[in-house]
């Protein structure tokens, strides 16, 4: 099982109840407790300019794409020990591709 294209309309609610207490992701925006958020496909981990990540997330560099952002999002704590994002992760797959559609064409 995988990410699967999903309604970006569906992610942009779930970004907004479950992620923008922590996150921006509007080009520009400005970091919170969590990184700002433009741009992460195709974005190492670890590298938004003026952000302090975990050392965790510097060393676990992995090349965001939809694929392991989908994995990311089902367990962060997991996917990545020793994150310090407190989020506990989004179980149902159809959450993760519609969140995951929403954050790729939100931050091209």
């Amino acid at each position: 099982m995988g990410f699967e294209e999903g309604d970006a309309k569906k992610g942009a609610n779930l970004f907004k109840t479950r992620c923008a207490q922590c996150h921006t992701i509007e080009e520009g925006g400005p970091h919170k407790v969590g990184p700002n958020l433009h741009g992460v496909v195709g974005r190492q981990s670890g590298k938004a300019a003026g952000y302090n990540y975990s050392e965790a997330n510097i060393k676990k560099d992995v090349l965001w794409n939809e694929q392991n952002l989908w994995e990311y999002l089902e367990n962060p704590k997991k996917y990545i020990p020793g994150t310090k994002m407190a989020f506990a992760g989004l179980k149902k797959a159809k959450d993760r591709d519609n969140l995951v559609t929403y954050m790729k064409e939100a931050s091209q």
